[in-house]
């Protein structure tokens, strides 16, 4: 037997400086997604998120709230994980900047990198701003020296002596790593601007500030501390190791390194796609498959902010609608890499007409003319003899590979889309087929023939939407006696294998199903948003 195929992937290490946005939830969404697909096939499957706890932002909150740094990182963690449990994301390590062993960790790969003559003191005198964590040059900031991303927030000069990374030595090594791998930086779009930047000459970059107490001291001095990237990048690899193992590089590397994919925002980018790689490729580490920069979400195609009135609070968004409407939503309508918007009146249409008219109702009606017809009882039809150009087999047959292949590509919108056109098709051959007449006709064997392919296909729909709407495909696979639970991987293994379950044409053993249940309900637009 095989052994399974290893697949380990990250969300960003979140900054902590405020409770998680709705950003935050889409990433992690995402990532979830693509996590469960791959549990789904069998495979072995690190699904690391956490948070990025350290830094002057982070100092300056907590002493505006009156509380040491470590207070306001550990209320706000609880708000991450909270969150993440109400949008049923299964991480797998959750990684925290400020845990000892992660101590360890940044020590040990900065040395490496100091032996390997790539750092080094020199002055820097610029433009700080602190939301950012950033200098900035002056052509990058707005008026009054303003950032331009954090426009409420004016950038601080700075001159001062810090410790530097040679980002330049390593031009040459990241532009023929752009050319000779392109699936490193996803989408193309964010390929293209990594190279057009890195093109116009890399500089060394800060990587530590004095006067800032929370954070790691520089080891080889204390008079400095460890500047975010040098630390909370490493915090993907400290969530490598195993509980109760001794904590080295080594032993954080041997099994889950390099990372397969590292799914982030497009707006740090840069720090993963040429800051990171640089990093490892001085400390003479493999680097990792893929980094894909997904856009940016507004709400009613206006950028959210603060200083709008325009946030959407996830936490009350999700207690409305639940997890599986916006998990559908927004791995559905955003194409992944590109920007996407959230309009409350949309977003109720698309999830009403998919989930409850075409998905909901296709089961509810098939379930009650089985019932009415067949006594709810499964016909003894063996699938594999029915005819290749069956409207419904035709597109099921091949629908399971090319599910996969969008899962594999992250291209979830082709994914649901898809799937849909099963559901749709399935639709349309019931009311094209009318069982309600071949009934009254006396034709049982089209009868059964009719109601058995489409449950079939409803089926196979659950299955392959499971990354994305595990609550669903459970009630559907249960209201069609089927066993296994898609939010426990180790179920599905044995109970629901990805090699006949991801097919149309599964043997049915003959049972009697219970009655049809509602799988979704209705959403009601809110009336301040119709």
């Amino acid at each position: 037997m095989t052994s399974p195929v290893r697949f380990a992937l990250t969300t960003p290490l979140y900054y902590v400086n405020d409770v998680p946005h709705i950003g935050s939830a889409y990433t992690t969404m995402v990532a979830d997604a693509i996590a469960r697909f791959h549990r789904l096939k069998g495979d072995d499957v690190l699904f690391i998120t956490g948070t990025d706890e350290h830094g002057q932002k982070i100092q300056r909150t907590a002493q505006e709230k009156g509380v040491v740094p470590q207070v306001h990182c550990d209320e706000i963690i609880g708000s991450f994980k909270d969150l993440w449990q109400h949008y049923n994301i299964q991480y797998d390590r959750f990684s925290r900047t400020t845990a000892p062993n992660h101590a360890k960790i940044v020590a040990e790969f900065f040395q490496r990198v100091w032996d390997n003559g790539d750092i080094y003191l020199a002055q820097q005198q610029g433009w700080y701003c602190v939301a950012c964590e950033e200098f900035k040059e002056e052509k990058d900031l707005i008026e009054d020296h303003h950032c331009a991303i954090h426009t409420n927030k004016q950038a601080e000069w700075r001159d001062e002596e810090n410790y530097f990374f040679r980002l330049s030595k390593y031009q040459a090594q990241l532009e023929a790593l752009y050319q000779e791998n392109p699936d490193f930086i996803q989408p193309a779009s964010r390929r293209n601007e990594v190279i057009n930047f890195v093109k116009q000459g890399l500089q060394d970059f800060s990587i530590s500030r004095v006067n800032l107490d929370w954070g790691f001291p520089v080891p080889t001095d204390e008079n400095h501390t460890i500047y975010v990237w040098f630390d909370a990048l490493l915090g993907y690899v400290t969530a490598l190791l195993e509980d109760g193992e001794e904590v080295s590089l080594e032993n954080a590397l041997k099994k889950w390194w390099p990372i397969n994919l590292h799914l982030i925002g497009k707006d740090i980018l840069r720090f993963h796609a040429v800051y990171w790689p640089a990093m490892l490729m001085s400390a003479n580490l493999p680097l990792p498959d893929k980094v894909f920069g997904h856009g940016f979400l507004t709400k009613n195609g206006l950028k959210m902010g603060k200083s709008l009135g325009n946030t959407i609070d996830p936490i009350a968004l999700v207690n409305q609608y639940g997890a599986d409407a916006l998990r559908y939503y927004f791995l559905k309508e955003v194409e992944l890499g590109k920007d996407g918007d959230f309009n409350e009146t949309r977003f109720v249409n698309v999830v009403n007409a998919d989930l409850a008219n075409d998905l909901g109702n296709l089961l509810n009606r098939t379930l009650g003319m089985l019932k009415k017809y067949c006594k709810s009882e499964i016909p003894a039809l063996d699938l594999a003899t029915i005819s290749a150009d069956h409207p419904l087999k035709a597109l099921g047959e091949t629908l399971g590979d090319r599910t996969c292949a969008a899962y594999d590509n992250l291209n979830f919108t082709a994914a649901c889309q898809q799937v849909l056109a099963l559901i749709q098709a399935s639709n349309k051959y019931i009311d094209d087929r009318a069982p309600w007449a071949l009934f009254k006709a006396g034709e049982q064997a089209q009868v059964e023939e009719i109601l058995l392919t489409i449950l079939e296909s409803v089926r196979l729909a659950a299955y392959l939407l499971s990354p994305v709407i595990p609550n669903l495909s459970n009630q559907i696979y249960r209201q069609l006696g089927f066993p296994g639970d898609f939010n426990r991987p180790e179920d599905l293994v044995n109970l629901a294998p990805f090699a006949s379950h991801s097919r149309w044409g599964l043997p049915w053993s003959e049972r009697t199903l219970t009655k049809a249940q509602p799988i979704f309900a209705r959403l009601e637009v809110p009336e301040a948003s119709a």
